[in-house]
């Protein structure tokens, strides 16, 4: 009988080894997958957020020359008034010349 407990109580042991081992492995392994997918995750995030760097930059570019193309076209505008102003002053000339 104690050698049948003693062979149930080696058996015992050695299962209950394996399992601590089988349990560490399978802790170790999920720990490294962890590591790879969040390093995997943060290279995307990095990209992304290296795309959303470059179209914000060539956002500014487009809104820098929206700006000089409102300064052309407001000079123009203040060129085309004044020359309205000066016709209208000729129209009123005319006007007033043709009523004498």
């Amino acid at each position: 009988m104690i050698d049948e407990m003693g062979i149930a109580l080696v058996i015992s042991a050695l299962s209950l080894i394996f399992g601590v081992y089988s349990g560490i492995n399978s802790i170790h392994r999920k720990s490294r997958n962890d590591s790879r997918r969040d390093a995997s995750e943060m290279t995307m995030v990095i990209v992304k957020l290296e795309d959303i760097s470059s179209g914000i930059s060539e956002i500014k570019t487009d809104l820098s020359n929206v700006k000089g193309d409102i300064k052309e076209i407001t000079e123009r505008l203040i060129v085309a008034e004044q020359s309205v102003r000066q016709a209208h002053k000729r129209l009123d000339e005319i006007k007033h010349e043709a009523i004498d």
